[in-house]
């Protein structure tokens, strides 16, 4: 293998997972080659993120790494100057049911204990931060105020940039077509234009992750699932939270929208049943449901014009937690997968926790995030913030 390009690390995928860990890892001294499919960064499941970031999670896992991120994302302007457009309006969870209060509230202790800034509000304190909220039927909610939201396609192409600037390399419109093994070792990595050498393969493909995964022999429980999203036209500041609504309506298992700082208004809901597969053609289904929901929450958005709708995909796993870390059949074979349409707020924490395995410095809550969301483990728990 010698006479390959050699590398210490290939990507595949250079969106909200394999930009920031190409960053991390060539911030730390390691070769990086990026391999992505498509013309340029962020052009799959990034760009059709609608920018939420929180680390008001179910999963313990998931609660520390999002926090990581935040305090990535919350200083990066700060820290390297690029207007990733972050902004902490935080995350309010509404109960209009029990069993939604009761979810909601017995949640709290293991938020709090990962030192979460969140707490439970009556519905007048709901009000307060949301004036607009529909208030009949309101139990109350939880709100976050340290959660927010930025672009993921500005924060892609900055991780991008500085990755480029530490050393990474990114080679577009150039997809995996072959991986080379021996002795229980990842060796290389072929494409239409060439083959590399390397020691580790990341596999931070998103919807495409199983893909990558069945050239090695070694299946992913990795499917994509459809999800849409809309647009309105912009409006004057009424509420800076994004809300979250899990209760299940017909045709929809939970709905949540913010207003960016533009004055639109930014809405998604997942699909009930689920859409399986890469299609991604808006529908003339969407509208309706997300209109009619979005509607039930704030009444007084009404009349307010749609500007645009469009669709994406969600790698799902049966547990609706993400896949990361080593696998047992594959010496060097690492995944970053199965992230259920929260790459975008995982990523920088992501980046950093295969940085530190690579380079065999985790500390104690990297080792249990890895040892949690494991392959090998039985995909029996349920998160249930999704």
């Amino acid at each position: 293998m010698s006479h390959l390009p050699a590398y210490d690390v290939i990507i595949a995928g250079a969106g909200s997972i394999g930009t920031p860990t190409a960053f991390y890892l060539a911030r730390a001294g390691l070769s990086v080659l990026v391999l992505e499919a498509l013309p340029s960064v962020g052009q799959a499941s990034n760009k059709h993120a609608i920018g939420g970031v929180r680390a008001t999670h179910s999963d313990v896992s998931k609660i520390y790494l999002c926090a990581e991120s935040i305090k990535v994302l919350s200083t990066w302007r700060e820290i390297y100057g690029d207007d990733i457009e972050w902004r902490a309006g935080g995350y309010c969870f509404v109960a209009y049911e029990q069993q939604v209060k009761k979810t909601l509230q017995d949640l709290l202790a293991c938020q709090k204990s990962f030192g979460l800034n969140i707490g439970w509000l009556e519905a007048e304190g709901i009000r307060a931060i949301i004036p607009d909220i529909q208030m009949e039927g309101l139990l109350g909610g939880t709100f976050s105020p340290e959660d927010g939201s930025a672009s993921p396609m500005k924060t892609c192409f900055a991780f991008y940039r500085h990755a480029k600037e530490a050393g990474a390399e990114f080679h577009f419109n150039e997809p995996v077509i072959q991986i080379g093994t021996g002795s229980g070792q990842i060796q290389s990595v072929t494409t239409a234009q060439g083959t590399y050498a390397c020691k580790y393969l990341i596999n931070a493909a998103g919807s495409w992750a199983a893909d990558i995964s069945n050239l090695v022999g070694i299946p992913l429980p990795v499917k994509p699932e459809a999800h849409e999203a809309g647009i309105t036209e912009p409006v004057q500041p009424m509420f800076s939270p994004m809300i979250v609504d899990i209760r299940p309506r017909e045709g929809s298992s939970n709905f949540y929208f913010y207003q960016h700082p533009t004055g639109k208004i930014i809405f998604c809901l997942t699909p009930n049943p689920p859409i399986l597969g890469n299609y991604c053609q808006d529908t003339s289904a969407f509208l309706p449901l997300a209109s009619q929901r979005l509607i039930e929450l704030m009444p007084k958005l009404m009349n307010l014009r749609v500007r645009r709708t469009w669709r994406g995909t969600y790698p799902i796993t049966p547990d609706g937690l993400p896949i990361f870390g080593r696998t047992e059949a594959l010496d060097g074979y690492l995944l970053a997968a199965g992230v259920c349409g929260q790459g975008y707020m995982l990523g920088p924490g992501v980046g950093m926790l295969l940085t530190h395995l690579i380079e065999g410095r985790l500390n104690a809550a990297e080792e249990e995030c890895l040892r949690a969301l494991r392959l090998d483990r039985s995909f029996t728990s349920a998160e249930k913030l999704k």
